[in-house]
């Protein structure tokens, strides 16, 4: 027999093949009950023991998405950085999630960006890009829920990059099933069984509740805001406590000193109750589109049947007659992200905030609105807590043209010394004697703090 009558068979045999149905065993095999949304390899351990108890427990099918392979920080265990790093992390992501049996893991390519600031993360994960491929992976998943970190800025390690996973999610929950966003996903290709196609074959998806987690440093402001689940308590399956298997998950990721390394070591030692995988998993609840409250469980109402298409309420211009000033940069970008995308209840969780290293500096954005039909000059005025100083020199004046808004900032210094109470920081605008505003932030100070 000759290479060309073997290749003859073969062709024909996979020609047939290749015409055949799907098979019923592969047609599902990307569901997913529960979409995590994340930022970094080793950002699952946030939801670690939660995770084991929906999928050993309530034998539910996870999937993750990363939106960076870990590119940039420190490692524990060894010299790689950069591109090695990000390498490294991957595979450690992978392993620590086929721990609980989860092999749907996908990885945008953000770059890691260290800082505070969600805008400058959406900068350089190249916001749209990114947002097409998640969209892509809940299309794809079709998931009943979606669970991320939280679209806000809070007091705490704050990563801007975990803000970005945040607003991702939000975002893709919210346009994954319009057939209108990213059509080329959704339209049917020219030949599946052929080659060269360029439109994908996906079908709208209308994911039916989200939440959300955080990274701030206190929890005063999660209670009752979502479900919560004792890290404590005993898995029935494993017969040891949910902390423990997230403990043994996350000591995969053992270049990162204050997560996988801390994990294996507390498993060394059998002192797991000393890492923070002990302590409880708390959600806000974000929104749902099928019946239930907001401390319900997680899956609390799911429904085995697709939902319609429901649209947020999208961006609308506030309309005000009156001369306004607000904090700019991401706290501005907030307020109008959670209107148009019907989350109202985030924007009463928690006011202004931030959480400074020792003599570090704190950027604080401001923005005055002038709707009038006369220019306002004047000047800022801040009121510090004691300890705190105004970075030297600025100019804290101010020149709003008619129906404009400025564009300003006011830079401070954290005090040498940690002070965990919260003081106030109070920036007052004045144009003659006629008064702007104020807007007020309150502040904490830690011995160290990811650059604002």
């Amino acid at each position: 027999m000759t290479i060309r009558t073997i290749f003859l068979i073969f062709f024909a045999a996979w020609s047939a093949f290749a015409q055949s149905e799907p098979s019923p065993l592969t047609a599902d095999r990307f569901k997913a009950d529960l979409l995590l949304v994340v930022a970094h390899p080793d950002d699952e351990t946030a939801a670690g023991s939660y995770l084991a108890r929906a999928i050993f427990d309530q034998h539910k099918r996870v999937a993750v998405v990363f939106g960076t392979r870990g590119n940039s920080g420190g490692n524990e265990v060894g010299p790689q950085q950069a591109a090695s790093l990000a390498a490294i992390r991957e595979i450690e992501g992978r392993r620590a999630l086929a721990y609980f049996g989860v092999t749907n893991v996908w990885f945008l390519q953000g770059p890691d960006t260290p800082g505070q600031d969600v805008l400058r993360s959406l900068e350089t994960w190249d916001h749209g890009r990114s947002l097409g491929e998640l969209v892509r992976i809940v299309r794809l998943t079709r998931p009943s829920v979606m669970a991320t970190w939280l679209p806000d800025y809070v007091a705490g390690e704050n990563h801007g990059d975990h803000q970005a996973a945040g607003v991702l999610a939000t975002e893709a929950f919210d346009i994954a099933g319009d057939p209108t966003q990213y059509p080329e996903q959704i339209t049917p290709p020219r030949n599946a069984k052929g080659i060269s196609n360029l439109t994908e074959g996906l079908q709208p998806w209308q994911p039916q509740k989200l939440y959300y987690f955080s990274d701030a440093s206190h929890t005063d402001f999660l209670k009752d805001q979502g479900p919560a689940y004792a890290a404590t308590e005993v898995s029935p399956s494993k017969n040891v406590n949910y902390a423990r298997l997230a403990a043994e998950s996350g000591a995969f990721h053992l270049t990162q000193s204050d997560s996988g390394y801390a994990a294996a070591v507390a498993l060394e030692k059998n002192q797991v109750e000393h890492t923070y995988f002990q302590q409880p998993d708390e959600f806000i609840f974000g929104k749902a589109y099928v019946p239930g409250n907001a401390t319900s469980d997680i899956f609390a109402g799911v429904q085995k049947e697709p939902l319609p298409y429901h649209a947020p309420p999208g961006f609308h211009p506030p309309v005000s007659n009156e001369i306004a000033i607000e904090l700019g940069g991401p706290w501005h970008f907030y307020t109008l992200f959670w209107r148009a995308h019907a989350l109202d209840r985030l924007a009463g969780l928690l006011p202004p905030e931030v959480l400074a290293g020792i003599s570090t500096r704190v950027f604080l954005p401001i923005l005055i609105d002038n709707p009038t039909g006369e220019p306002l000059i004047g000047k800022l005025s801040v009121e510090l807590p004691d300890g705190w100083a105004i970075e030297p020199p600025q100019s804290l004046d101010f020149h709003v043209a008619p129906g404009e808004t400025w564009s300003g900032s006011v830079t401070v210094i954290a005090p040498s010394q940690v002070n965990s109470r919260w003081e106030s920081i109070r920036i007052s605008g004045k144009a003659g004697e006629r008064a702007v505003g104020t807007v007020v932030v309150r502040a904490q100070v830690a011995s160290s703090s990811l650059p604002q």
